[in-house]
């Protein structure tokens, strides 16, 4: 079978982490999907399920989780032509947590307009300052931006001038 098979690249990225969750002496259950996003990139989502101590494989806010994204694209990035990313995801963390980022930056747009004063967020990953900034947009009366340096860069939001 030809190594660029979209189902076979997909079996080989399930096997690859069937193994190294076996390392953990975890079980789990991988998911490969296409996605396409609005700027028609296409990627693979990788959904992993585990019933046990998922926390080991995601980490301290989800640095076990960009780690092992990471080695997934080290791997197959090169494999996967036609495909501009590959993102990993276990038992739907990044969907949890991008619900939770949602809720904190309205709640924060909500004391922002309440108080007339600027307020600035807990550091996070630029995915994650991505977010923030996507969801806000949609705001015409604030204005949000990223100040410091990684791995302490936060969002700053404010009203717009």
């Amino acid at each position: 079978m030809d190594e660029t098979d979209p189902n076979n690249i997909k079996d080989q990225i399930a096997k690859a982490i069937n193994k190294i969750v076996g390392f953990m002496d975890l079980e789990c259950q991988v998911d490969v999907k296409e996605e396409t996003d609005d700027k028609n990139n296409k990627a693979l989502l990788v959904s992993v399920y585990t019933p046990e101590n998922a926390r080991f494989l995601i980490g301290k806010d989800g640095q076990n989780l960009k780690s092992l994204e990471h080695i997934m694209r080290a791997i197959f990035i090169k494999k996967i032509d036609g495909f501009s990313n590959i993102v990993v995801d276990v038992n739907d963390y990044k969907k949890s947590r991008s619900s939770y980022l949602v809720d904190i930056a309205r709640q924060a747009v909500a004391r922002v307009r309440s108080t007339q004063k600027s307020e600035v967020l807990l550091p996070m990953s630029s995915y994650e300052r991505r977010i923030v900034h996507m969801e806000l947009a949609s705001c015409p009366d604030i204005a949000t931006e990223s100040i410091g340096t990684d791995p302490q860069r936060r969002i700053v939001i404010k009203l717009y001038p």
